[in-house]
């Protein structure tokens, strides 16, 4: 037998050690997938030439291990994209003032608690504008650009404060609840130097969505009773006038109001309206209130019953909205004069953070699918043809992935029931293969096509590389094939497991 020189030995040893550290480090693993970088928050800009959007990435050293998200702008017609926060801290939330020149976000790098920070596109550093006790929730700009309104929880007590110093942590489930109240600041300082922020509502309720009118002289919100989960149902909506810190109550029946929207002449206002009375497995309809009082005009069901209220067109014609359909995401249009709901994009793809910009001619949103990881995009209300704005993950070499596909079969009582399957990276048909059924919560959660390489409950790409596959299911009580359908397993969840 001819026996090979040492060198070539050791050769190809190198050859095969090298090939094996190259397919493991190219494999999925739970590392890799919290490495995935998340896109959010995509706000187009009014003049649409631009829009603003956070990366979400893992921070892992020995002394820290979280994520944080940093804003970055991109122009739409060369897809430049620029970082313009950058800090061991997060910058979330980014949101464009009226003319366009200037950027307003969140971000807790001061004590770990959510401030409000300016920063000005012709450059320079971010200013801060509240240096509050607890933390800014959300805030808006006012339409003329010269004040911010927004939420923030009332802060801890002293005894409280002391408590957390001492690390005395326990706490007793939903005793000494904070409130959410709304507050308003001017952006030019004071005579004294300072921004001082006024508090708007001083009821004992909690201060939930809310939306500048358009000349600015009111704000119109939702409140609950607290902040307590099961008292979404609690949820009314009011009007504030700015001047004198007067409320004025629009919607408050039985039913949970929420979401209010101005129209752009400002005399209607946009509501989501629950069914009566409110439940978990809920339904909704877009309603339009008169500002000036009168019984509200209900509009037709959508197809899920959950619409998420974009915004109005800029002529006020019709409000977009949109909602899970199936494993994906269908954005509308409701004609508000024929009390007609369109289709304004059908797409196997999930669309998240749907924005629309203030100008009313830009959608900026997240989209992504099974094999391709979440991206900046916009689209033209005219004709919504999706753009591709950033690339966040170019920069890693993705794994192969297991194939995707939706698939449907009959119930024993001849109910139709959708599901997702991902099969085995390099399956080949008629294989026998290890199955892992995925059960999704909610109540009424559905399971979409997003990215199986991202960071979900589980690392689905991950058991797709080690030969599984994984069947995620839509039984009975999921969401995005009507409202029948999301309350089928009411009382019967036992049932509704067995019959699928």
């Amino acid at each position: 037998m001819k026996r090979l020189p040492t060198m070539a030995i050791l050769a190809g040893l190198v050859f095969l050690l090298a090939t094996a550290t190259m397919a493991q480090s190219t494999a999925w693993d739970p590392e890799l997938q919290i490495k995935i970088k998340a896109v959010a928050s995509p706000r187009v800009s009014p003049d649409g030439k631009r829009i603003l959007y956070t990366v979400s990435e893992a921070v892992t050293t020995p002394e820290k291990s979280e994520y944080v998200s940093q804003i970055w702008m991109a122009s739409i017609d060369n897809k430049q994209n620029i970082q313009i926060t950058f800090g061991e801290k997060s910058s979330t939330n980014p949101k464009w003032s009226p003319d366009g020149q200037w950027i307003a976000f969140t971000s807790n790098r001061k004590d770990n608690k959510n401030n409000l920070y300016l920063l000005s596109l012709n450059g320079g550093e971010a200013e801060p504008l509240t240096d509050v006790k607890s933390g800014v929730t959300n805030f808006e700009w006012s339409p003329d650009g010269r004040s911010i309104a927004f939420t923030m929880a009332d802060p801890k007590t002293e005894e409280e404060e002391k408590n957390d110093k001492a690390k005395n942590d326990f706490r007793w489930v939903d005793e000494n609840l904070k409130m959410s109240r709304l507050y308003v600041l001017n952006i030019q300082k004071d005579a004294g130097g300072k921004r001082e922020p006024r508090k708007l509502t001083t009821d004992n309720y909690n201060v939930g969505d809310f939306d500048w009118s358009p000349d600015g002289a009111h704000i119109a919100f939702s409140h609950t009773k607290s902040p307590v989960a099961n008292d979404w149902t609690s949820a009314d909506v009011s009007i504030l006038e700015i001047t004198t810190g007067n409320v004025t109550v629009l919607a408050n029946t039985p039913a949970a109001e929420n979401s209010p929207t101005y129209s752009p002449d400002g005399k209607s206002i946009a509501i989501l309206v629950s069914d009566n009375p409110p439940r978990w497995a809920q339904s909704g309809l877009i309603q339009v209130f008169a500002t000036n009082g009168g019984q509200p005009k209900s509009f037709a069901a959508s197809y899920d019953g959950q619409p998420d209220i974009g915004g109005w067109s800029a002529d006020g014609k019709r409000i977009y909205f949109s909602e899970a359909k199936g494993t994906g995401t269908q954005i509308y249009a409701l004609d508000v004069g024929a009390n007609r709901i369109e289709e304004v994009k059908t797409s196997s793809a999930v669309f998240t953070g749907i924005d629309l910009n203030r100008s009313g001619t830009m959608f900026g949103f997240v989209r992504q699918t099974p094999d391709t990881p979440g991206d900046a995009y916009v689209a033209s209300v005219s004709d919504f043809n999706p753009i591709q704005v950033s690339r966040v993950n170019a920069d890693l070499k993705i794994p192969a992935l297991g194939r995707t596909e939706v698939i449907r079969w009959k119930s024993k009582d001849g109910k139709e029931v959708e599901g997702l399957l991902t099969y085995p990276v390099g399956y080949q048909n008629g294989q026998r293969v290890p199955l892992i059924l995925n059960v999704h919560g909610g109540p009424a959660g559905v399971f979409q096509q997003t990215f199986i390489g991202g960071r979900g409950v589980y690392p689905l790409a991950t058991f797709a590389s080690r030969g599984y596959a994984i069947l995620r299911a839509n039984p009975r009580g999921s969401s995005g094939y009507g409202t029948e359908f999301r309350r089928a397993n009411i009382r019967d969840w036992v049932a509704a497991i067995t019959r699928i």
